[in-house]
């Protein structure tokens, strides 16, 4: 009778002993099986403003670039030369402390060219895009702003903000989730001369949709042209808009969304706007890298640029599950150490209960190599049976394993969020991410990482417990037992 033959009797003539082995093996598999799957897991996550925003790029000035521009414009004016060129102003000033010079720049040196702007929007994978404008202080001629009257307003301009956009809905407070239409309707690209104010704003002046507001420039409220604005809508925030600047000017009650010409109009600026920046939505956001190369390509001067990610939710992994990772592979780690004890005291335990068989078989002169191949042998035809069973159903276990996890970190998240509540100060409320979604495969590597690490665990037992029991003589085994 061959070794595989004496090992198929033997796992049959002890079943009990058989099972437990089996049993354990199979968990031991189904959790190494569970935590690799689980660290691969890809999480979709429902982000309702975010996927609405897809994905896209943000255009905006770079500073560096700026400032070399505005040297550059120095050095062609001159040294302690007064004057213009370019947007850039040079004035001399006689202070008490002496002579000092003046720099300044206006809306055509700092503004976004819109021949650049156009280029990008024309490429073909985008779909569509947005321009905004800086915050533009104006002066509120035929109503009233929201104040605080415990504020010093000595240095404030006393006025109000205006943000222009082409497309409202493309506005990046619209898109975070924090702006929302309370009543009338959002500015399109083909809207003029008309503005979206806040409730707070509506509330205190009694103003309802079809109202006109007028605004001027308020560096001289007394003589500039003032501009008129029709209402179309009336915004609520979920959280106050960070002010772009001290003072009630751009507090968030007091920020007027209007079309993207108005705000150059109402400061006395009208042919030269100050575009801050341009949002491009991309048509396919699984093109996105790519999309993103072919931009580049465009023929602009890109010094003058800085083009930024505005990913949304293309990422499929929500930033929420970022400990997932870890917290599969402290998983693994903690499956292998376990189950390296329990394999150790199970093959122990075999071996003590199987202790007159080795003693015979060391008593007519059989290598301990060969009794120990024997026992790996039983072990190794057990455990390839339980492995084909986890690896059956490793799919769905993995699946639940993961669901899991990720409760556990929307739990760890949820339970943070309430012990920071009131002491972490953020720029607008957070919008919830809900998942929809846990997608988890067992791959062909999984499997045979699986196989390998319990072979190796297997093989690794039973090389301890068999220096234990059979580097003993025959005499001091039955003894033991007697």
């Amino acid at each position: 009778m061959n070794s595989f033959e004496l090992a198929v009797r033997s796992v049959v003539r002890k079943p009990v002993k058989s099972m437990l082995l089996f049993l354990i093996v199979f968990t031991i598999s189904l959790f190494l099986l569970s935590g690799m799957a689980s660290k691969d897991a890809s999480i979709a996550t429902q982000d309702k403003a975010r996927q609405a925003i897809g994905a896209g790029f943000l255009l905006a000035e770079n500073e560096a670039n700026r400032h070399i521009r505005i040297d550059e414009v120095l050095n062609r004016l001159g040294k302690n030369t007064e004057g213009s060129l370019d947007g850039v102003h040079v004035e001399k000033m006689e202070l008490a402390g002496g002579t000092s010079w003046g720099i300044s720049t206006d809306n055509s040196f700092e503004t976004l060219q819109m021949a650049d702007i156009e280029k990008i929007a024309s490429v073909p994978e985008i779909s569509d895009y947005n321009i905004t404008t800086a915050v533009t202080a104006v002066n509120p001629v035929n109503f009233s702003r929201i104040e605080d009257d415990d504020t010093d307003q000595s240095s404030d301009m006393g006025g109000v903000s205006l943000i222009g956009n082409k497309k409202m809905e493309m506005d990046s407070n619209v898109l975070s989730g924090n702006v929302t239409i309370k009543e009338g309707r959002m500015i399109q690209a083909e809207d003029s001369d008309v503005c979206v104010i806040s409730k707070e704003l509506a509330e205190k002046n009694h103003l309802s949709l079809g109202d006109r507001l007028t605004f001027n420039d308020y560096h001289d409220r007394e003589h500039s042209t003032v501009c008129e604005a029709s209402i179309v809508g009336i915004y609520e925030v979920k959280q106050k808009m960070t002010p772009y600047m001290s003072g009630d000017t751009y507090r968030s009650e007091n920020v007027i969304f209007t079309d993207l010409d108005f705000p150059e109009k109402a400061e006395g600026n009208k042919g030269n706007p100050l575009y801050e920046k341009a949002y491009f939505k991309v048509r396919d956001v699984d093109q996105y890298d790519s999309v993103k190369e072919i931009i580049r390509k465009v023929e602009i001067d890109w010094e003058r640029y800085d083009l930024i990610d505005h990913n949304g939710n293309l990422d499929i992994m929500s930033s929420n599950f970022n400990d997932l990772e870890k917290s599969s592979q402290i998983l693994i780690f903690v499956v292998l150490g376990s189950s390296c004890v329990i394999l150790i005291l199970v093959f122990l335990f075999w071996m003590k209960n199987r202790g007159k068989e080795i003693g015979i078989f060391l008593a007519l002169g059989t290598p301990k190599i060969k009794i120990l191949g024997q026992i790996l042998l039983e072990a190794m035809l057990i455990a390839t049976m339980a492995m084909l069973l986890s690896f059956a159903l490793a799919p769905g276990v993995s699946k639940v394993a993961a669901n899991y996890l990720v409760e556990q970190q929307v739990q760890q998240e949820k339970e943070q969020d309430l012990l920071d509540e009131g002491k972490v100060a953020k720029p607008f409320e957070e919008l919830e991410q809900t998942v929809t979604g846990v997608t988890v495969d067992v791959s062909l590597q999984m499997l045979l990482f699986d196989s390998i690490c319990i072979s190796i665990l297997i093989i690794f037992s039973v090389g301890v417990c068999g220096i234990l029991v059979i580097r003993r003589n025959p005499k001091d085994i039955f003894s033991e037992m007697s």
